[in-house]
């Protein structure tokens, strides 16, 4: 990337306001923004400046702040006005920024040229956009943890176990010849276990960050007219789905995303699962099981007026225990049969009966998760990234207690090391950077 360049971009949202704030990052930065006001812009001061066209008509008036390198966001010299915030008269200014020797900043480059210039860590990169698309109080408190630098510490703290476990490792491999076995000392399996240990804890809170991140999927699965477009409307607060006392009524899947108890929700309406030759209905018995496979909680819904039958129990034996949760919808209708089989629950959209309960039964553990201020939040790579990282330690580990090779073992603590590395960007390749800052809003 040449960043010899200096970038410029409206970093406020398209639209009418009070303000709008233009960016510039690069060694001309400074040059260019006296330019457009005619003026001298000094460091560390707010300073009231005029904005003019090349013919010397006034643009507008503003603030201008002066950031010199490297005290500044990019690292780079910076300057920031503060304009009016009208979208013709800031694309005006951009026009004339442009004209004066910038070029328009692609999305994330500013953020891009803060993670080059060594000013934040992927992580902490990641975490702005993270924190700007925030979809809750959760993620945003998640996402301010990571831009600090939560995860960054953990994973740093982690390597640097391995990588001091390496150094002895790799040091009995220079006394290969000696009569003293360095690798037989049972110190390397306690050191092991506690690498791995930090590793497991540290990726349980990564698959919790990453649900923050993304929303946590929850599929409503179930016989026709078992209640589920009932249960969607319930949760999303208004009509989202049809409900007729017709069954079938939903075809395709319905998907509405909702926050409860602060925690960004992704629900699903499926179409009912029974057996069908309508190719309409069967495309969307298809697609419901291809979400319900998807998700990250099931609640699949039982008429309590019919109560368990045949058909459903031959549906929830296909469906994963961890994610299960079976719920009696249509509790004000009929008393409720429950199964000793079961953890379920008894529910009445009508009523509201229950509904506190499953909604607790759904953020579960997320929410339980986030109250005690340590959830920081991750991304699906970085999940995959722990996840190699964790195969490389038990491949180590396997091999400490199977055939002491100190090599074998060197080479797969270096890999986890590696795949550690990827996840703070410390090593990781321009390709992956340019997908993860291409996700990034213009002026960021």
């Amino acid at each position: 990337m040449p960043q010899h360049e200096t970038i410029a971009a409206i970093a406020t949202p398209p639209g009418t306001g009070g303000i709008g704030v233009l960016r510039l990052s690069g060694e001309k930065a400074l040059t260019i923004g006296e330019s457009l006001c005619r003026s001298e812009i000094n460091p560390g001061l707010i300073q009231f400046r005029r904005f003019f066209d090349a013919g010397g008509e006034l643009l507008d008036h503003g603030i201008c702040l002066y950031f010199k390198a490297p005290h500044s966001f990019s690292g780079e010299d910076c300057v920031e006005i503060q304009a009016h915030g009208g979208p013709i008269v800031l694309d005006m200014l951009l026009e004339r920024l442009c004209e004066l020797g910038t070029r328009l900043a692609r999305p994330g480059e500013f953020s891009e040229r803060a993670f080059l210039n060594g000013k934040l860590d992927l992580t902490q990169a990641e975490a702005i956009a993270d924190l700007i698309e925030s979809g809750s109080r959760a993620a945003t408190r998640a996402a301010i943890r990571s831009l600090e630098g939560r995860f960054s510490q953990q994973v740093h703290s982690l390597e640097e176990k391995i990588i001091n476990l390496r150094v002895f490792i790799e040091a009995a491999l220079d006394f290969a010849e000696e009569e003293i076995d360095f690798l037989d000392n049972p110190d390397i399996s306690r050191r092991l276990d506690v690498c791995q240990q930090h590793l497991k804890s540290l990726l349980a809170q990564a698959e919790q960050g990453r649900t923050l991140q993304e929303g946590l999927s929850v599929s409503l699965a179930g016989l026709p007219n078992a209640g589920k477009s009932s249960l969607l409307n319930y949760l999303a607060g208004y009509e989202a789905a049809i409900v007729t006392e017709i069954a079938g009524t939903t075809r395709d899947v319905l998907r509405e995303h909702i926050s409860l108890k602060g925690i960004p929700v992704k629900v699903n309406d499926t179409a009912g699962l029974r057996k069908s030759r309508n190719p309409v209905e069967k495309e969307g018995i298809k697609r419901a099981w291809e979400t319900i496979a998807q998700s990250d909680v099931i609640i699949y819904l039982v008429d309590s007026t019919k109560g368990l039958t045949s058909a459903d129990q031959e549906i929830i034996d296909q469906l994963p225990d961890t994610s299960l949760q079976i719920v009696f919808s249509k509790s004000d209708l009929a008393p409720v049969d429950q199964p000793g089989d079961y953890e379920s629950l008894a529910i009445s959209t009508l009523t509201g009966e229950g509904m506190e309960m499953l909604i607790q039964r759904i953020t579960g553990q997320v929410s339980d998760y986030n109250q005690d201020n340590q959830a920081f939040m991750a991304r699906r790579r970085h999940v995959d990234a722990l996840l190699r990282a964790q195969e490389s330690l038990q491949r180590a580990m396997h091999t400490f207690n199977t055939t002491r090779s100190g090599e074998l073992m060197a080479e797969d603590m270096r890999g986890a090391q590696g795949y550690l590395n990827e996840i703070t960007g410390e090593f990781t390749n321009e390709d992956l950077l340019g997908k993860i800052f291409s996700t990034f809003c213009i002026g960021k």
